[in-house]
């Protein structure tokens, strides 16, 4: 059985799952799906098309699936799809899509949105993820698994952030980050493989040498960028990991690839933008 406090304004249309709590003062519109087992603290509104899995906790004075920030939008009936075990702390800020972006934001599962965070339109987020505190995310960003994003880090719209990359805290992201890299600085630029990252998700010492490697022959070469990439994918074909890292590069791209710093500085390569 749920346990409701009693302050709490839960409009009769909303479905509420077994054994959830709902604080002091929360409210809860008339569209909103909520699963089995989540904890909603005292001051929390979740509203909108929101359709939230089982086990999420969300801290006091969260807003959930509130209209979102964009000027464009005219009231679309936009859907914020949120999965399971999320936590979502104080004053975080997730909303839904706009009929521009495919009208839905989806988070899966396992995420930690540390306090003030902020989760734009139309985003698509996988699982596992640290949102640190303040770090925002602006419309249509796709951010993989494990990512971490430092405190007060920004990331522009339409950036596509790779499974595992590390976002140092005060960052200004505007270029895709692939996967398994480490990022940092006022227009993020590349600076090695997120070592630890891959050693605490159980990769052998040896591939984790070998990304090394082939993060070197990606970035600190000069000539034409995709043509490289494009090679050194085919040559992979065995390489799992070094193939998601390349294939990434390969996809198009609306803000183009994040530079090695060394490579930023001596210019040394060609940047890739989708036509």
């Amino acid at each position: 059985m749920s346990e409701i406090h009693p302050t709490a304004v839960i409009d009769p249309k909303a479905r509420i799952g077994a054994d959830c709590t709902i604080g002091a003062y929360s409210v809860i519109g008339p569209h909103v799906v909520l699963g089995a087992g989540n904890r909603i603290a005292s001051h929390v509104v979740i509203d909108g098309h929101t359709a939230i899995g089982a086990g999420n906790t969300f801290f006091q004075f969260a807003s959930i699936g509130a209209a979102p920030q964009d000027l464009k939008f005219k009231g679309e009936p936009s859907q914020l799809i949120i999965g399971d075990n999320n936590v979502v702390r104080e004053y975080v800020t997730l909303q839904p899509g706009t009929a521009h972006g495919g009208m839905k934001t989806t988070i899966g599962d396992g995420n930690l949105f540390m306090a003030c965070s902020h989760v734009g339109h139309d985003a698509v987020i996988g699982d596992h993820n640290i949102f640190a505190n303040s770090s925002a995310l602006a419309g249509h960003v796709t951010v993989g698994s494990r990512v971490t994003i430092g405190g007060m880090c920004g990331v522009h719209q339409f950036v596509r952030l790779g499974d595992q990359c590390l976002l140092g805290a005060g960052s200004m992201v505007a270029k895709d980050i692939p996967p398994f890299c480490i990022a940092q600085g006022d227009r993020a630029v590349l600076f090695d493989i997120n070592r630890i990252g891959l050693r605490r998700a159980g990769v052998a010492a040896k591939d984790i040498t070998r990304m090394h490697a082939l993060f070197k022959e990606v970035f600190m070469k000069p000539g034409k960028f995709h043509e490289r990439v494009q090679e050194l994918y085919e040559k992979e074909a065995g390489f799992q990991i070094g193939r998601e890292f390349l294939g990434f590069m390969l996809h198009r791209s609306k803000r183009g690839i994040a530079f090695a710093a060394h490579a930023a500085q001596g210019g040394a390569l060609e940047e890739y933008v989708e036509p």
